[in-house]
């Protein structure tokens, strides 16, 4: 039952966040360039704060660990946030933007809800329950389950990267998509067959390395781990996996 619970404090606490990020959006915000050079606006900062709020009055043992606000508390379960993952859309009015939210627990992502209110879209998932779509707000009538493609040869895969450094060392012989500002919507609902993701932090990739394994496919990051803190790594269905990790010369995966 804890899952479950988690689960719906999840839903409970994103619905929340989303609205306050929608009120900010349709209204309108300016980014500052923070130290390490990233966007953020008066959104970011109050949206966690409300995340934030929310989850420890529900869970006030838990820890949190945000892109705002910093680590909060010790615990071995940790609530991972991104206010709002894609900052630049945000302060441009482009609607691609989502909140994210992980639940961690003793390292493990047991639980994460990806909101993208201004598309009116939220993807989830629990640790062995699967990965769901659904129009926002949830309707039970408009979700479906996400599965990754069965593409199983290179030569027929779809497979895109974060950058264009990163789409070249990808192999030559497989196709490449239109830029999407959604690449890894596009796996977990196997339009496309990998997205190579180096780089950016846990709270980017938490919630995605649990969406795409619950819906069949594998996520293996930089030092042949599964760990969301090494800045990212490969993502892609369960048959083309190991040939791709194999052409990108990644670590054995352990």
């Amino acid at each position: 039952m804890a899952g479950v619970d988690d689960l719906q404090l999840a839903f409970d606490t994103s619905d929340l966040a989303a609205e306050l990020a929608l009120a900010h959006f349709e209204a309108g915000v300016s980014a500052t360039l923070k130290a390490d050079g990233t966007p953020v606006t008066e959104a970011d900062r109050a949206v966690e704060r409300l995340l934030r709020e929310t989850l420890s009055r529900a869970r006030p043992e838990d820890a949190f660990l945000g892109e705002e606000l910093g680590r909060l508390g010790a615990s071995d379960r940790v609530w991972i946030l991104d206010p709002i993952d894609g900052t630049g859309f945000f302060s441009r009015g482009d609607p691609n933007w989502r909140i994210h939210l992980a639940l961690e627990v003793q390292g493990t992502t047991e639980v994460a809800v990806v909101t993208s209110p201004a598309l009116r879209r939220c993807w989830w998932a629990t640790r062995g329950g699967g990965s769901f779509e659904s129009s926002w707000p949830r309707d039970e009538g408009k979700t479906r389950r996400l599965e990754v493609s069965t593409t199983a040869t290179l030569a027929d895969a779809v497979l895109d990267a974060l950058d264009n450094e990163s789409r070249a060392r990808l192999p030559p012989s497989a196709a490449r998509p239109p830029a999407s500002p959604l690449p890894l919507v596009e796996l977990v609902r196997g339009e496309i067959d990998a997205f190579l993701a180096e780089g950016f932090h846990i709270w980017d990739h938490a919630p995605w390395v649990l969406l795409v394994e619950e819906a069949g496919g594998r996520f293996t990051d930089r030092t042949g781990g599964r760990a969301s803190d090494q800045g990212g790594g490969l993502y892609s269905n369960a048959v083309l996996h190991s040939q791709l990790l194999a052409s990108l010369h990644y670590p054995a995966r352990r």
